[in-house]
């Protein structure tokens, strides 16, 4: 047996080390991690260090698990409603239009390495630049605890659609057209559908759970590759296919530490795109002021489609970055020969340059939207899409924000203390109406948005308000807009680790319960009344 790639891990100790260092000096001024990677990378690459095989194979199985687990919280229905796929379609045009037009500009003015440029190459290089990435919002999105609110969901639906028009250009770039097993494969995938649901069921919740994750994204992505398919899209259609089975979600998180760790092959390999010129830096800084103008667009489309200004405002956030779609698509584009290698360069230098800008701009969550919203309320339709209409808690008297596994039971306690007098608030549409179709009386909306709390009526009656959220950070967003919005009951809340009690007790939160701690004291009791135990 060959141990080959023992060593050439080994050798790679010393810039994963570093990789750590630069990530946990973001973290320490408040940055995510990922900017401390790319420095990582632009450092190395100053420094002409090569990277070996072992960075490209992190980097491929980064994106292939991430498309993978994004297939997996995908929601079909959600790509065809025209606030997503009309948005994205409207979007990606105008942007190639209008960057075509300030390019050809840049060159009339004597920008060095635009003059002279051909149509052509404008055309590839707007087009690349249209994309917003997909790698980044979603990191961002779970960080904060977004991925499943409105604007949230709309972004990522929006990713996928310019996903999909990336590997539509990617497959007619090959100059070949897919197997003709291609479809047969397809096929064959949906009728093995149910095959794919008993092995979910079978392999319980430990390191074969994991494993069998890891075999349907690359293998999806492999099967894909053989008949002339993108692999990355074979990742995502496996992700969607398993996404509707009840065991999708643990899988989703028993897998997203091992995406992330094969990310950091991605953002360093950013980082290393070549070696800049100051004439590249200087291109590459104009370009990122023009992210201010694809955010700018899609706030606008946002709006026209009926969306709330918050909601608009936020998923434009979301979006203001360019994309390593972009760089995908350009170098597929410099390896036909339709661009110079330069403009590669640019192009990671301007995606680099960009995710530290939508870093920083992203950091305060809702806060650009809170400090103007009469200023963004004024573009906002009078007549708002269905999702985004009042919200009435009706007669009830505690409300449970979260409907997961906590939660649910917190329901069914109350419940039966207070029956009629209970509602649950969960963020995912799907999951809020599963809820419903149980007996729960639950409705959809994202607590951690002002404009959800402007939305409610009727709330003076409830007496509390129940947080049993996964995510500190999405419960103390929560407990912000409860303080801007003067809620005078009692608020309480679960944490996972005893870190968090403090920071949630500082929130406002006036009871907090150790998750862990709790379900052990409340198996304790159910045991004894169970058992008819006496002391």
């Amino acid at each position: 047996m060959s141990f080959d790639w023992i060593a050439i891990a080994l050798s790679d100790v010393a810039w994963i080390t570093l990789a750590f260092f630069m990530g946990l000096a973001a973290r320490f001024i408040g940055l995510p991690p990922l900017i401390g990677f790319l420095a990582t990378g632009f450092l190395l690459n100053a420094q002409g260090i090569v990277l070996g095989e072992f960075l490209d194979k992190l980097s491929d199985l980064g994106i292939t698990l991430l498309l993978f687990l994004i297939g997996l919280k995908l929601d079909v229905r959600a790509l065809i409603r025209p606030h997503v796929w009309g948005v994205a379609s409207i979007h990606m045009v105008i942007v190639t239009v209008v960057f075509t037009g300030l390019l050809f500009l840049f060159a009339a003015l004597g920008l060095p390495l635009v003059t002279g440029l051909d149509v052509q190459t404008a055309w590839l290089v707007a087009f690349a630049l249209s994309f917003s990435s997909t790698v980044f919002v979603v990191k961002l999105l779970e960080e904060r605890g977004d991925i499943n609110s409105l604007h949230g969901r709309i972004s990522v639906g929006v990713l996928i659609v310019q996903d999909i028009a990336a590997v539509l250009f990617l497959a007619a770039s090959m100059g070949k057209l897919p197997s003709i097993w291609a479809l047969g494969v397809i096929a064959a995938l949906f009728l093995l559908r149910r095959l794919f649901y008993i092995l979910l069921i079978r392999v319980g919740h430990g390191e074969l759970l994991v494993l069998y994750g890891i075999i349907l994204a690359l293998g999806g992505a492999e099967v894909f590759e053989m008949v002339g398919l993108k692999g990355d899209l074979g990742a995502l259609i496996l992700g969607t296919m398993i996404a509707a089975h009840p065991r999708s979600d643990e899988l989703s998180k028993v897998m997203t530490g091992f995406k992330d760790l094969f990310l950091l092959g991605f953002f360093l390999s950013i980082g290393m795109g070549g070696i800049p010129s100051p004439d590249m830096v200087l291109i590459a800084l104009l370009l990122v002021p023009l992210v201010a103008l694809k955010s700018g667009l899609f706030f606008v489309l946002f709006t026209r489609f009926r969306l709330r200004a918050r909601t608009a405002v936020m998923a434009g956030q979301n979006l203001g970055q360019y994309s390593e779609f972009g760089l995908i698509v350009a170098s597929v584009s410099v390896a036909n020969g339709w661009l110079g290698h330069d403009c590669l360069i640019v192009l990671s230098l301007a995606v680099a340059f960009s995710f530290i800008g939508a870093a920083v701009f992203n950091r305060p969550g809702d806060r650009i939207y809170s400090r103007h919203r009469e200023f963004w309320n004024r573009f906002q339709a009078r007549e708002l899409m269905a999702d985004e209409q009042h919200v009435r808690f009706g007669e009830a008297r505690i409300v449970i924000v979260g409907i997961g596994g906590v939660g649910s039971g917190a329901y069914d306690h109350m419940e039966q203390r207070f029956p009629g007098q209970v509602l649950g608030i969960d963020v995912a549409e799907d999951h809020a109406q599963q809820q419903l179709d149980m007996g729960r009386n639950v409705i959809q909306g994202d607590p951690t948005s002002a404009d959800f709390w402007d939305r409610v009526r009727t709330p003076n009656q409830v007496e509390m308000i129940m947080l049993t959220l996964p995510s500190l950070a999405t419960s103390l967003a929560v407990l912000r807009q409860l303080d801007d919005y003067a809620y005078g009951g009692t608020i309480s809340a679960v944490a996972r680790y005893p870190d968090e009690i403090p920071l949630l007790e500082a929130g406002g939160a006036a009871l907090v319960f150790n998750i862990y701690t709790e379900a052990g004291t409340g198996f304790a009791q159910h045991l004894m009344a169970s058992a008819n135990l006496r002391s």
